[in-house]
């Protein structure tokens, strides 16, 4: 990645992810805690259909979401990841930090797969 997009990215990034101070600027399943959604997740993969349509509206705000980024970067922002597995990735990171909200964890799978997490853009 030129290190143009690797600034761009960078300050894109880190913008998102202070824009949680500020909940009027998040809109949709972002602001959502990710208690709901591991409770969606879980109904998702029992087959309980109230959950099922919760799952699939995170699913489809992931994806608006990261087309947005796709666009303003003008490349693929999960780097050949499929939405399902971003999906089980959310769930995970969900699952250790069940106070954060749907939106800062995208952020941090977008960072880690963009290896900006830990600062070690290439």
């Amino acid at each position: 990645m030129p290190l143009i997009k690797q600034l761009l990215l960078a300050s894109l990034l880190l913008s998102l992810g202070s824009a949680n101070a500020s909940p009027s600027q998040l809109l949709g399943y972002g602001v959502k805690p990710c208690e709901a959604y591991l409770k969606a997740y879980e109904g998702w993969n029992s087959g309980l259909e109230e959950q099922m349509e919760q799952y699939l509206h995170y699913r489809d705000w992931l994806t608006g979401f990261i087309s947005g980024l796709n666009l303003a970067m003008g490349e693929d922002m999960l780097h050949g990841v499929e939405v399902a597995g971003a999906m089980r990735r959310i769930q995970l990171y969900c699952d250790e930090h069940p106070t954060e909200d749907f939106f800062t964890a995208s952020v941090s799978l977008i960072k880690s797969l963009s290896n900006l997490e830990q600062g070690k853009a290439e």
